[in-house]
């Protein structure tokens, strides 16, 4: 189990009480809280902005993983920096320029990572993972929570694994790699096994009745892993 993440998604929680969830999952034992944009243009839904997360930056310990489903994506980058986000991830089809994108997240003083919806081909990391500390793989299309895992995409886990694995072994820097969607208590240990680290869950934990019985579920399920 040593190495695994789990990032409860604030996109779940009951938003007139968004503070009090934030302090129940930290209490909980969460290791991130996972923060996602949606900008109604990229995605099809409209969420959160610079402005909660800077409200939520002071009530909690916890580093902040901000995911932007926003297209263009550059200009609220080093807003969310400014509002306390620790790491930045963002599709390469919202940005015109991929490594400039992830030289502006750095830029701005937070780790930077690259989200992939099902269907986007690995091929962006060729010439980014070296720049990367974290890998995101959407197992659901993105723009709403509750979603089902999508099965076929263990084996795109399995390839980032071992990309990763490669890119390691040349330049000894440890990148994550995040499965966000979908995820549950079912299916978490499966996920982990294709070569997830640091799992997104919404629902799983935001919808049960006790936060920190789930999280010690879910810990327990990767313990077998």
């Amino acid at each position: 189990m040593e190495g695994y993440r789990i990032a409860p998604s604030i996109l779940a929680a009951d938003f007139a009480r968004l503070g009090e969830e934030v302090a129940a999952v930290e209490a909980a034992g969460a290791d991130l809280l996972h923060f996602d944009v949606m900008d109604n243009h990229y995605v099809p839904n409209l969420s959160i902005g610079p402005l909660v997360c800077a409200s939520l930056r002071p009530r909690t310990k916890l580093p902040i993983d901000v995911h932007l489903m926003v297209k263009p994506v550059d200009r609220i980058i080093p807003e969310f920096a400014k509002a306390g986000a620790n790491l930045i991830s963002f599709h390469p089809e919202a940005s015109d320029h991929v490594d400039r994108t992830l030289a502006l997240i750095r830029e701005c003083g937070c780790r930077a990572g690259l989200a992939f919806n099902p269907a986007t081909p690995l091929s962006y990391l060729d010439h980014t993972l070296e720049r990367l500390d974290l890998v995101l793989l959407m197992s659901v299309n993105p723009g709403f929570g509750g979603q089902q895992f999508i099965p076929s995409m263990l084996p795109k886990i399995a390839e980032v694994r071992e990309r990763i694995k490669v890119a390691s072994r040349a330049t000894g820097r440890e990148v994550w790699l995040q499965v966000d969607g979908g995820v549950k208590a079912d299916n978490i240990a499966q996920i982990a096994k294709a070569g997830a680290d640091t799992f997104v869950a919404g629902s799983a934990i935001f919808g049960s009745r006790d936060y920190a019985a789930t999280l010690r579920d879910l810990r327990a399920r990767l313990a077998v892993v």
